[in-house]
């Protein structure tokens, strides 16, 4: 023990860490308070921007002038508001250009020209899917709060408050996307617009016929006045008898989605597996012009059904 205690290797140690002490004590007690910040202390210059962020900033902006006068297209505003997407709408086009571009030249790489443009259109189709299944998935949430909103609404105003103060109290208690709806309610008619619009607004942008019930009720009600709490407790009565009987047509319907489902994705999977497994008998319609024809000819064979099975397997009533 006193060999490796007497060891030069431990004295040069405790030396460091004495020296480490002794600035560490220098620099915490012996500091200046009266320190200037940082940014107070440099001039300021203006920040250097690189030729890409030029580049992608000029694009968002062309993107930008041209989304605006299309107010009500795939990637508008209001589409990417559906959807629960909070950024504008050129940097999802900027995003999705560089994923489509990426799946084109790997593609390339992989198999071709013809297997790079595929590949690509699958990007581009992904994507539009992906937002589509945002909105959908967003939709459906609402639907399913829409209730217990209402429920808390009628008996905010039953405790005495305005019908305003009971959309904010709502907008806190309440869960994505209820809660952001009924935010931007509170913020838009507190800057002066006209709650009936900003109400209409968001059934709108949710596709809630049962969120519409509710602003023509509130509407109505402006117009003619009357006990809106018990107005709002029928028509919550309705939107739960009509959530039972949607609940009842989606487990009936089940098998019907599950079979269009696997109908659909089945040959697609087969062709991917085909191609990994065999590539030389996949290569006839991947090299050749008519199993590009046999190709294009699957993938409308496929919509049209995918078409009609969505229409069979979702009744309206």
């Amino acid at each position: 023990m006193n060999a490796a205690w007497s060891s030069p290797f431990v004295l040069i140690g405790g030396l460091l860490l004495l020296y480490v002490t002794l600035v560490l004590l220098v620099m915490v007690v012996f500091k200046s308070r009266r320190t200037i910040d940082i940014q107070r202390r440099q001039q300021q210059s203006p920040a250097r921007q690189t030729a890409l962020t030029v580049l992608t900033e000029s694009t968002k902006g062309f993107i930008d002038s041209r989304l605006t006068v299309r107010r009500h297209g795939l990637l508008s505003q209001a589409s990417l508001d559906a959807a629960g997407l909070k950024k504008h709408a050129s940097d999802y086009v900027v995003i999705a250009g560089v994923v489509a571009l990426i799946a084109g030249v790997t593609g390339v790489a992989l198999g071709g020209l013809m297997f790079g443009v595929l590949v690509c259109i699958i990007a581009v189709l992904g994507l539009y899917a992906t937002l589509r299944l945002l909105t959908a998935r967003r939709r459906a949430r609402f639907d399913e709060q829409v209730p217990d909103t209402l429920q808390m609404l009628t008996g905010g105003m039953r405790a005495g408050h305005s019908l305003l103060r009971a959309i904010d109290a709502g907008s806190k208690e309440s869960e994505a996307p209820m809660s952001e709806e009924l935010g931007r309610i509170v913020n838009e008619t507190r800057i002066g617009r006209d709650m009936g619009e900003s109400l209409s607004e968001v059934g709108a942008r949710t596709a809630s016929e049962d969120f519409q019930w509710i602003a023509q009720a509130i509407e109505i009600h402006r117009e003619v006045g009357g006990d809106l709490a018990e107005v709002l407790d029928h028509v919550g009565e309705t939107i739960r008898d009509r959530n039972q009987i949607r609940r009842q047509v989606r487990a009936l319907s089940a098998e019907g989605r599950i079979s269009a489902l696997v109908l659909v994705a089945l040959p697609v999977i087969m062709f991917t597996v085909l191609c990994f497994m065999n590539p030389l008998y996949a290569e006839t319609f991947t090299s050749t012009l008519p199993g590009y024809f046999m190709i294009a000819a699957a993938v409308v064979l496929l919509s049209l059904g995918s078409f009609w099975l969505s229409i069979v397997i979702k009744p309206k009533f």
